[in-house]
């Protein structure tokens, strides 16, 4: 088939079960942080914790990936992607689903600590068959609308989890068993890419160790650690805390707000064939970074709850340029029987960024400044200023 004259949408291999199981994985692997994040407020009365300890609903969720996943990817190179996909799904929804008859904090964030395990790589393998599987435009076409499905789940999510925290605050946990489901689809639906499978764990890993010093791989690293850093202690963390407390508002509204960047995002997302014909992978990310910085600047100015769900919009466009961009670079990266031992760098790198930023934001604000909120008006300020300075320096990396 001749690809060239295609665009966007058009060349999806819309009949490929492979593509449904890979859009549904990803939307079970955003759906851990997205989901939970507007009902943190109200997590602190239930069980009597301070802002600083609350971020450990999110730390320990994304702490399990920056250990777990570079392995995942090993296992998963040499056994099969569908023989770790489906056991990561069923472990994710039976944690997730046991938050809500937790006792106490402590069994809170052990359960949140297992179903970070769970979802350490679902994303990771999502995009992993992504580059088994397609290639050219068409690979171009499905990572944009892959990416586009997570923003939109990612949207989805906050409203979902605002609205369901109205009933009980337990109830968003218990919408995590739908990962169970999937699973089982997963386990059906799946075809396992054929291809060569590495058999000499010494050569595998030092073949890794290879491409993960050179300069390309080490800008990228950069980039997916400072998005989620500021992304994961910015907004989902610092924002719905500074929304309940200077604004009021509870756990629907919030999720209305932060539900901007991803719907911002899954717009950008579903066009990033075109965008990509349009600037190169650098210029792409350092666009990206640039509305980052120009959205958090814009969210520290906002003085109503409407203005910073404006200023998420612009936000959540550098999100949908960046991610699709780098995860691009990354499968481009090396051959196919290393793929998902480098997605599983990738996303240990970026679970380190979505672990640091919420007790790194929260930890700041509560030691350094007179109270939480001065302290989330400031660094609001300084990650903006931050983001736009890394994407000058990853440009600059990646086009050598």
């Amino acid at each position: 088939m001749n690809l060239d004259g295609d665009r966007g949408l058009a060349i999806v291999p819309w009949r490929s079960s492979t593509l449904y199981v890979v859009l549904a994985c990803s939307l079970m692997g955003v759906m851990g942080v997205s989901l939970v994040s507007p009902v943190l407020p109200d997590l602190r009365s239930v069980f009597g914790v301070s802002d600083t300890r609350i971020g450990l609903v999110i730390t320990a969720y994304t702490l399990p990936g920056v250990v777990v996943t570079p392995f995942v990817g090993l296992v998963a190179d040499r056994f099969g992607r569908r023989r770790v996909m489906v056991p990561l799904l069923f472990l994710f929804a039976a944690a997730g689903t046991g938050v809500a008859f937790a006792r106490t904090f402590a069994e809170v964030v052990a359960l949140r600590l297992l179903q970070g395990v769970g979802a350490s790589a679902l994303i990771t393998l999502a995009v992993t068959l992504i580059g088994d599987v397609y290639d050219g435009r068409r690979r171009d076409a499905v990572m944009g609308l892959n990416g586009s499905t997570v923003g939109t789940g990612a949207a989805f999510y906050p409203l979902l989890g605002g609205a369901l925290a109205g009933i009980r605050w337990s109830a968003p946990f218990l919408f995590f068993g739908v990962g169970a489901l999937v699973g089982l689809f997963a386990l059906v639906a799946l075809t396992e890419p054929t291809g060569t499978r590495s058999t000499d764990v010494r050569t595998y890993l030092a073949r890794l160790r290879t491409v993960a010093v050179l300069p390309r791989a080490l800008a990228i690293f950069v980039a997916l650690f400072a998005a989620f850093f500021i992304f994961y202690g910015a907004v989902l963390t610092v924002l719905p805390l500074l929304l309940s407390d200077a604004f009021g508002l509870g756990a629907g509204r919030i999720g209305a707000t932060l539900s901007a960047v991803a719907a911002a995002s899954a717009a950008v997302s579903s066009q990033y064939g075109r965008l990509a014909e349009w600037r190169s992978a650098p210029e792409l990310v350092a666009l990206g970074f640039v509305a980052y910085g120009v959205g958090l600047l814009a969210v520290r100015l906002a003085p109503s709850p409407l203005a910073v769900g404006a200023s998420l919009l612009v936000f959540g466009v550098g999100f949908g340029v960046v991610m699709p961009s780098v995860d691009t670079a990354v499968v481009t990266l090396v051959d196919d029987d290393l793929r998902a031992g480098v997605m599983g760098m990738r996303t240990s790198v970026l679970r380190l960024g979505q672990t640091l930023g919420p007790v790194g934001f929260t930890g700041t604000a509560g030691l350094v400044f007179a109270s939480p909120l001065d302290g989330y008006r400031v660094l609001l300020v300084v990650a903006g200023v931050a983001a736009a300075l890394a994407g000058a320096v990853v440009y600059l990396s990646l086009r050598r």
